[in-house]
């Protein structure tokens, strides 16, 4: 399955390299990204697989938002199919 992993927070060194690691750790593969820097805060959004994923999703979700809260970041995962019923008109 395809999500959408977003995440935004003050701009630190190694954010993205940060995330893509819990990433990989647990069997998920970044498909996409696209990132940027406003002013002094960090915005990212990521296109990842997760069919390798060695947790469930709700697990997945709550180590990203956990690990992102450590650091300073809202770091969220949603399903894309549900990402994209979120944003069409």
């Amino acid at each position: 399955m395809k999500a959408i992993v977003t995440v935004i927070g003050k701009d630190t060194v190694g954010i993205i390299a940060h995330v893509c690691a819990v990433l990989a750790e647990n069997g998920v593969n970044v498909l996409d990204i696209s990132q940027t820097v406003m002013r002094e805060y960090f915005t990212m959004i990521m296109l990842v697989d997760t069919a390798g994923c060695k947790v469930d999703f709700a697990a997945l979700a709550d180590i990203l938002r956990r690990d992102g809260q450590a650091r300073g970041l809202d770091v969220r995962i949603q399903r894309e199919d549900i990402f994209e019923a979120m944003h069409r008109i």
